[in-house]
């Protein structure tokens, strides 16, 4: 696919999502900084809905990184247990919070560099972070929604999440990569799901119709 093609189609989606979505906010639930941190670990291959259902409960109880910290391992487990990889995620948080404790006196790293060295934090979760909480849009992250638009779409030929961002971020002015991530998963949640139908009339489908056709596989 010529580049230019792809540059000019994102542009025009990128214009969409500027409009329509023109503030990016997480729907994850939180009040301190750190337990945005907690919420973006808990979501990986889960839903947000199932992650603030959870966290309702569980944020009354742990608040800063200190609690997290010093949280009983197995009693941890059996509390965010709803959720899929809670043993995975369970070390994860315990261990980021310890470490955050311990190193950055509580307060959650604002680098790509440090962040990704927080167990469970990878890329993506790195500048969900760091948007949400600092305002730094320094990368796009993809996660399973911004995959499939790229898929649909036809923005990228990479399969791997990371690799797609860094396409994104070669296609896309980097002032306009704070409304990627965010708008894609609003758009996907509230007007185009997953699942295949007819969305010939959908706004994005619109901007490019043989998305209408197009639904890839998940990998």
């Amino acid at each position: 696919m010529n580049r230019a093609n792809r540059a000019a189609r994102a542009k025009k989606i990128i214009a969409y999502l500027k409009r329509t979505y023109p503030t990016p906010k997480s729907e994850l639930m939180y009040i301190t900084p750190f337990q945005f941190v907690v919420a973006v670990i808990l979501s990986a291959q889960c839903t947000d809905k199932a992650v603030n259902k959870l966290t309702t409960t569980l944020f009354k109880k742990y608040t800063m990184p200190r609690d997290f910290a010093k949280a009983n391992p197995a009693i941890f487990t059996k509390e965010i247990s709803s959720i899929p990889f809670f043993r995975n995620k369970t070390r994860a948080i315990i261990g980021t919070a310890r470490i955050v404790e311990a190193q950055y006196g509580g307060v959650v790293p604002h680098t790509e560099t440090d962040l990704v060295q927080l167990p469970g934090v990878g890329y993506k979760t790195a500048h969900v972070i760091l948007g949400e909480l600092y305002d730094i849009w320094e990368g796009i992250a993809t996660d399973t929604h911004v995959k499939r638009f790229v898929r649909r779409f036809d923005l990228a030929d990479a399969n791997d999440p990371t690799k797609i961002s860094k396409d994104l971020e070669t296609l896309i002015s980097k002032k306009d990569w704070k409304y990627v991530n965010n708008g894609l998963v609003h758009y996907g949640r509230h007007i185009c799901p997953a699942r295949p139908h007819d969305c010939a009339a959908h706004p994005l489908t619109k901007l490019w119709p043989p998305a209408a056709l197009r639904w890839p596989k998940s990998k």
